[in-house]
Protein backbone atom coordinates (compact mmCIF):
# COMPACT_ATOMS: atom_id res chain seq x y z
CA UNK A 1 0.00 0.00 0.00
CA UNK A 2 2.69 2.28 1.19
CA UNK A 3 4.85 1.68 -2.26
CA UNK A 4 1.46 2.27 -4.56
CA UNK A 5 1.29 5.89 -2.52
CA UNK A 6 5.09 6.82 -3.51
CA UNK A 7 4.45 5.91 -7.32
CA UNK A 8 1.55 7.81 -7.39
CA UNK A 9 2.75 10.57 -5.71
CA UNK A 10 6.36 10.74 -7.46
CA UNK A 11 4.02 10.64 -10.71
CA UNK A 12 1.43 13.24 -9.31
CA UNK A 13 4.52 15.57 -7.66
CA UNK A 14 8.01 17.14 -8.62
CA UNK A 15 10.73 16.61 -6.23
CA UNK A 16 11.24 20.13 -6.21
CA UNK A 17 7.77 21.00 -4.76
CA UNK A 18 7.52 23.62 -2.24
CA UNK A 19 4.59 23.50 0.63
CA UNK A 20 4.19 27.15 -0.12
CA UNK A 21 2.82 25.58 -3.63
CA UNK A 22 -0.17 23.51 -2.05
CA UNK A 23 -2.90 24.80 -4.28
CA UNK A 24 -4.86 26.70 -1.04
CA UNK A 25 -1.86 28.25 0.29
CA UNK A 26 -0.85 29.01 -3.34
CA UNK A 27 -3.98 31.23 -3.92
CA UNK A 28 -3.92 32.48 -0.85
CA UNK A 29 -0.58 34.06 -1.51
CA UNK A 30 -1.88 35.11 -4.78
CA UNK A 31 -4.61 37.17 -3.35
CA UNK A 32 -1.88 38.26 -0.40
CA UNK A 33 0.21 39.58 -3.43
CA UNK A 34 -2.81 41.43 -5.39
CA UNK A 35 -3.80 43.06 -2.12
CA UNK A 36 0.03 43.78 -1.19
CA UNK A 37 0.20 45.37 -5.09
CA UNK A 38 -3.18 47.16 -4.39
CA UNK A 39 -1.54 48.99 -1.08
CA UNK A 40 1.13 49.96 -2.85
CA UNK A 41 -0.52 51.66 -6.01
CA UNK A 42 -2.69 53.31 -3.37
CA UNK A 43 0.25 55.24 -1.90
CA UNK A 44 2.23 55.62 -4.90
CA UNK A 45 -1.61 57.24 -6.34
CA UNK A 46 -0.95 59.58 -3.55
CA UNK A 47 2.78 60.97 -4.58
CA UNK A 48 3.03 64.66 -4.64
CA UNK A 49 1.84 65.83 -8.46
CA UNK A 50 0.51 62.36 -9.81
CA UNK A 51 -3.17 63.40 -9.46
CA UNK A 52 -2.58 66.58 -11.47
CA UNK A 53 -0.37 65.22 -13.79
CA UNK A 54 -3.17 62.43 -14.73
CA UNK A 55 -5.55 65.36 -14.83
CA UNK A 56 -3.95 66.79 -17.09
CA UNK A 57 -4.60 64.06 -19.79
CA UNK A 58 -8.12 63.92 -19.55
CA UNK A 59 -11.33 65.31 -19.81
CA UNK A 60 -13.13 65.40 -16.65
CA UNK A 61 -13.27 63.88 -12.77
CA UNK A 62 -15.40 61.08 -13.96
CA UNK A 63 -12.60 60.27 -16.85
CA UNK A 64 -9.81 60.73 -13.89
CA UNK A 65 -11.55 57.92 -11.53
CA UNK A 66 -12.14 55.59 -14.55
CA UNK A 67 -8.69 55.83 -15.84
CA UNK A 68 -7.79 55.14 -11.67
CA UNK A 69 -9.70 52.19 -12.05
CA UNK A 70 -6.67 50.96 -14.47
CA UNK A 71 -3.86 52.24 -12.82
CA UNK A 72 -4.33 51.78 -9.50
CA UNK A 73 -3.48 47.78 -10.70
CA UNK A 74 0.72 49.11 -11.64
CA UNK A 75 1.85 47.65 -7.75
CA UNK A 76 0.06 44.07 -8.47
CA UNK A 77 3.06 44.49 -10.93
CA UNK A 78 5.90 45.82 -8.51
CA UNK A 79 4.68 43.03 -5.67
CA UNK A 80 4.45 40.46 -8.10
CA UNK A 81 7.83 40.78 -9.30
CA UNK A 82 9.45 41.05 -5.63
CA UNK A 83 7.52 38.08 -4.88
CA UNK A 84 9.34 36.19 -7.57
CA UNK A 85 12.60 38.17 -7.01
CA UNK A 86 13.59 38.62 -3.47
CA UNK A 87 13.25 34.50 -2.58
CA UNK A 88 15.85 32.47 -3.90
CA UNK A 89 13.77 29.54 -4.59
CA UNK A 90 11.18 31.51 -6.89
CA UNK A 91 13.73 33.01 -9.30
CA UNK A 92 13.65 30.33 -11.95
CA UNK A 93 10.17 31.76 -12.64
CA UNK A 94 12.20 34.49 -14.31
CA UNK A 95 12.60 32.37 -17.58
CA UNK A 96 8.94 32.44 -18.25
CA UNK A 97 8.67 35.98 -18.02
CA UNK A 98 11.01 37.40 -21.05
CA UNK A 99 9.80 39.25 -23.74
CA UNK A 100 8.83 37.84 -27.41
CA UNK A 101 7.92 40.53 -29.64
CA UNK A 102 6.41 37.94 -32.15
CA UNK A 103 4.20 36.44 -29.88
CA UNK A 104 3.08 39.93 -28.71
CA UNK A 105 1.96 40.83 -31.59
CA UNK A 106 -0.14 37.59 -32.09
CA UNK A 107 -1.91 38.38 -28.87
CA UNK A 108 -2.74 41.74 -29.64
CA UNK A 109 -4.28 40.61 -33.57
CA UNK A 110 -6.70 37.38 -31.23
CA UNK A 111 -7.30 40.31 -28.93
CA UNK A 112 -8.54 42.45 -31.26
CA UNK A 113 -10.31 40.03 -33.89
CA UNK A 114 -11.90 37.89 -31.46
CA UNK A 115 -13.16 41.05 -29.55
CA UNK A 116 -13.96 42.66 -32.79
CA UNK A 117 -15.57 39.83 -34.57
CA UNK A 118 -18.32 39.04 -31.50
CA UNK A 119 -18.68 42.86 -31.41
CA UNK A 120 -19.65 43.18 -34.92
CA UNK A 121 -21.76 39.84 -34.97
CA UNK A 122 -24.16 41.83 -32.10
CA UNK A 123 -24.34 44.63 -34.37
CA UNK A 124 -25.31 42.65 -37.43
CA UNK A 125 -28.24 41.04 -35.45
CA UNK A 126 -28.94 44.49 -34.16
CA UNK A 127 -28.41 43.71 -30.53
CA UNK A 128 -26.31 46.52 -30.21
CA UNK A 129 -26.12 50.58 -32.06
CA UNK A 130 -23.25 52.28 -31.97
CA UNK A 131 -22.76 56.26 -32.85
CA UNK A 132 -19.33 57.87 -33.35
CA UNK A 133 -18.16 60.14 -30.64
CA UNK A 134 -14.45 60.81 -32.41
CA UNK A 135 -11.27 60.74 -30.83
CA UNK A 136 -8.36 62.38 -29.27
CA UNK A 137 -4.73 60.42 -29.40
CA UNK A 138 -3.47 61.31 -26.11
CA UNK A 139 -6.04 59.95 -24.11
CA UNK A 140 -5.92 56.95 -26.65
CA UNK A 141 -2.56 56.60 -25.58
CA UNK A 142 -2.99 57.34 -22.15
CA UNK A 143 -5.99 54.59 -22.68
CA UNK A 144 -3.78 52.01 -24.30
CA UNK A 145 -1.14 52.07 -21.43
CA UNK A 146 -3.35 52.02 -18.45
CA UNK A 147 -5.49 49.13 -19.92
CA UNK A 148 -2.22 47.39 -20.39
CA UNK A 149 -1.48 48.13 -16.65
CA UNK A 150 -4.93 46.43 -15.92
CA UNK A 151 -4.82 43.52 -17.92
CA UNK A 152 -0.91 42.36 -17.46
CA UNK A 153 -1.21 42.55 -13.40
CA UNK A 154 -3.99 40.13 -13.79
CA UNK A 155 -1.61 38.02 -16.52
CA UNK A 156 1.32 38.05 -13.78
CA UNK A 157 -0.14 37.18 -10.80
CA UNK A 158 -2.15 34.70 -12.79
CA UNK A 159 -0.45 33.20 -15.50
CA UNK A 160 2.55 33.66 -14.23
CA UNK A 161 3.02 33.79 -10.37
CA UNK A 162 0.23 31.23 -9.63
CA UNK A 163 0.70 29.13 -12.67
CA UNK A 164 4.44 28.89 -12.14
CA UNK A 165 4.15 27.99 -8.54
CA UNK A 166 1.17 25.06 -9.51
CA UNK A 167 3.89 24.33 -11.73
CA UNK A 168 6.74 23.63 -9.50
CA UNK A 169 4.50 20.91 -7.46
CA UNK A 170 2.48 19.30 -9.43
CA UNK A 171 3.73 17.55 -12.73
CA UNK A 172 0.66 17.43 -14.13
CA UNK A 173 0.14 20.78 -16.20
CA UNK A 174 -3.75 20.62 -16.35
CA UNK A 175 -3.40 21.23 -12.81
CA UNK A 176 -1.75 24.96 -13.29
CA UNK A 177 -3.96 25.91 -16.51
CA UNK A 178 -7.17 24.51 -15.10
CA UNK A 179 -6.80 25.96 -11.47
CA UNK A 180 -5.69 29.45 -12.38
CA UNK A 181 -8.17 29.64 -15.14
CA UNK A 182 -10.77 29.15 -12.38
CA UNK A 183 -9.32 31.59 -9.87
CA UNK A 184 -9.29 34.03 -12.68
CA UNK A 185 -13.17 33.52 -13.36
CA UNK A 186 -13.97 33.77 -9.57
CA UNK A 187 -12.13 36.77 -8.99
CA UNK A 188 -15.05 38.45 -11.47
CA UNK A 189 -17.71 37.54 -9.46
CA UNK A 190 -18.07 40.91 -7.79
CA UNK A 191 -17.97 43.18 -11.32
CA UNK A 192 -21.34 44.39 -12.04
CA UNK A 193 -23.82 42.07 -14.26
CA UNK A 194 -21.87 38.83 -13.61
CA UNK A 195 -23.43 35.41 -14.24
CA UNK A 196 -22.94 31.84 -14.63
CA UNK A 197 -22.22 32.34 -17.83
CA UNK A 198 -20.10 35.17 -17.74
CA UNK A 199 -18.34 33.24 -15.07
CA UNK A 200 -17.47 30.14 -17.76
CA UNK A 201 -16.35 32.42 -20.45
CA UNK A 202 -13.95 34.27 -18.39
CA UNK A 203 -12.60 30.68 -17.56
CA UNK A 204 -12.36 30.07 -21.11
CA UNK A 205 -10.46 33.13 -21.87
CA UNK A 206 -8.77 32.55 -18.88
CA UNK A 207 -8.04 28.55 -19.99
CA UNK A 208 -7.14 30.39 -23.55
CA UNK A 209 -4.05 32.58 -22.17
CA UNK A 210 -2.92 29.67 -19.58
CA UNK A 211 -2.49 27.42 -23.50
CA UNK A 212 -0.63 30.38 -24.86
CA UNK A 213 2.07 29.97 -21.80
CA UNK A 214 2.05 26.19 -21.75
CA UNK A 215 2.52 25.75 -25.55
CA UNK A 216 4.13 28.60 -26.64
CA UNK A 217 5.61 30.34 -23.22
CA UNK A 218 4.06 33.47 -24.58
CA UNK A 219 3.14 35.30 -21.20
CA UNK A 220 3.39 38.17 -22.80
CA UNK A 221 1.08 37.46 -25.68
CA UNK A 222 -1.50 36.45 -22.99
CA UNK A 223 -1.17 40.35 -21.68
CA UNK A 224 -1.62 41.39 -25.35
CA UNK A 225 -4.40 39.49 -26.14
CA UNK A 226 -5.88 40.63 -22.53
CA UNK A 227 -5.07 44.13 -23.57
CA UNK A 228 -6.60 44.28 -26.82
CA UNK A 229 -9.76 42.31 -25.81
CA UNK A 230 -10.71 45.10 -22.74
CA UNK A 231 -9.51 47.88 -25.14
CA UNK A 232 -11.51 46.83 -28.29
CA UNK A 233 -14.55 46.41 -26.37
CA UNK A 234 -14.70 49.58 -23.40
CA UNK A 235 -12.50 52.18 -25.45
CA UNK A 236 -13.17 51.74 -29.10
CA UNK A 237 -16.62 50.77 -28.76
CA UNK A 238 -18.08 51.58 -25.78
CA UNK A 239 -19.71 48.38 -24.61
CA UNK A 240 -18.92 46.96 -21.00
CA UNK A 241 -16.07 45.56 -19.63
CA UNK A 242 -17.09 42.72 -17.25
CA UNK A 243 -19.44 44.52 -16.45
CA UNK A 244 -17.79 47.92 -16.45
CA UNK A 245 -18.54 51.04 -18.81
CA UNK A 246 -15.97 53.45 -19.96
CA UNK A 247 -16.22 56.73 -19.35
CA UNK A 248 -13.93 57.71 -22.37
CA UNK A 249 -14.95 55.48 -25.52
CA UNK A 250 -14.51 56.29 -29.60
CA UNK A 251 -17.74 54.96 -30.23
CA UNK A 252 -20.67 55.22 -28.01
CA UNK A 253 -23.37 52.34 -27.13
CA UNK A 254 -27.33 53.20 -27.42
CA UNK A 255 -27.83 51.43 -24.05
CA UNK A 256 -31.25 52.07 -24.56
CA UNK A 257 -31.75 50.00 -27.30
CA UNK A 258 -29.06 47.54 -26.55
CA UNK A 259 -30.87 43.48 -26.02
CA UNK A 260 -29.37 40.49 -25.45
CA UNK A 261 -28.20 38.32 -28.12
CA UNK A 262 -26.09 35.66 -29.26
CA UNK A 263 -23.35 37.65 -28.84
CA UNK A 264 -24.36 40.19 -26.27
CA UNK A 265 -25.19 40.41 -22.56
CA UNK A 266 -26.65 44.02 -21.70
CA UNK A 267 -25.33 43.88 -18.49
CA UNK A 268 -21.92 42.64 -18.85
CA UNK A 269 -20.82 42.82 -22.74
CA UNK A 270 -19.94 40.54 -25.27
CA UNK A 271 -18.30 38.12 -22.36
CA UNK A 272 -21.74 37.34 -20.91
CA UNK A 273 -22.91 35.71 -24.05
CA UNK A 274 -23.02 32.49 -24.97
CA UNK A 275 -21.85 32.75 -28.49
CA UNK A 276 -18.46 34.67 -26.76
CA UNK A 277 -18.14 31.31 -24.91
CA UNK A 278 -18.56 29.31 -27.70
CA UNK A 279 -16.15 31.16 -29.88
CA UNK A 280 -13.78 30.96 -27.24
CA UNK A 281 -13.69 27.30 -26.76
CA UNK A 282 -13.34 26.75 -30.10
CA UNK A 283 -10.45 28.89 -29.93
CA UNK A 284 -9.10 26.89 -26.82
CA UNK A 285 -10.20 23.60 -28.58
CA UNK A 286 -7.97 24.39 -32.32
CA UNK A 287 -4.70 25.49 -30.11
CA UNK A 288 -5.15 22.21 -28.16
CA UNK A 289 -5.37 20.30 -31.23
CA UNK A 290 -2.31 22.68 -32.96
CA UNK A 291 0.01 21.20 -30.62
CA UNK A 292 -1.64 18.02 -29.49
CA UNK A 293 1.79 15.99 -29.87
CA UNK A 294 3.37 18.91 -28.67
CA UNK A 295 4.58 19.45 -24.96
CA UNK A 296 5.29 22.72 -22.69
CA UNK A 297 7.48 24.84 -24.49
CA UNK A 298 9.31 26.05 -21.38
CA UNK A 299 9.26 23.63 -18.30
CA UNK A 300 11.23 26.44 -15.72
CA UNK A 301 11.17 23.40 -13.18
CA UNK A 302 12.92 21.22 -15.53
CA UNK A 303 16.50 21.95 -13.86
CA UNK A 304 15.56 22.11 -9.94
CA UNK A 305 13.80 18.72 -10.50
CA UNK A 306 16.65 17.40 -11.74
CA UNK A 307 18.50 18.68 -9.15
CA UNK A 308 16.43 17.35 -6.06
CA UNK A 309 15.94 13.86 -8.27
CA UNK A 310 19.89 13.67 -7.51
CA UNK A 311 19.68 14.57 -4.27
CA UNK A 312 17.22 12.28 -3.16
CA UNK A 313 19.16 9.72 -4.75
CA UNK A 314 22.13 10.73 -3.10
CA UNK A 315 20.56 10.63 0.27
CA UNK A 316 19.17 7.17 -0.40
CA UNK A 317 22.66 6.73 -1.55
CA UNK A 318 24.01 7.81 1.67
CA UNK A 319 21.54 5.73 3.47
CA UNK A 320 21.95 2.26 2.48
CA UNK A 321 25.87 2.66 2.78
CA UNK A 322 24.61 3.66 6.66
CA UNK A 323 22.53 0.51 7.00
CA UNK A 324 25.52 -2.00 5.81
CA UNK A 325 28.06 -0.39 7.79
Amino acid sequence: MMETIKKFIEKFLRECRKITDFIPIAVVQMILVILGGSLASEILSRLPGVREFLSSLVYSESMLEFLNNYLLFFGIWIITLLAVILPPGNRPMLKGFHFRFKGFLVGLLLGFGTNGFAVLMSWLAGDIKLSFSGFDFVVLAVFAISVFIQSGAEEISGRFYLYQKLRRRYRWPIIAIAVNSLVFSLMHRGNPGFTFLAGRQIFRVGLVFSLMVYYYDNLWGAMAFHTAWNYSQNIIFGLPNSGLVSEYSIFTLEAASARNGLFYNVNFGVEGSIGATAMLFVLAAVIIYINRNKKERNDVWAEAEQKAIQKKQLREQNNTKSEVN
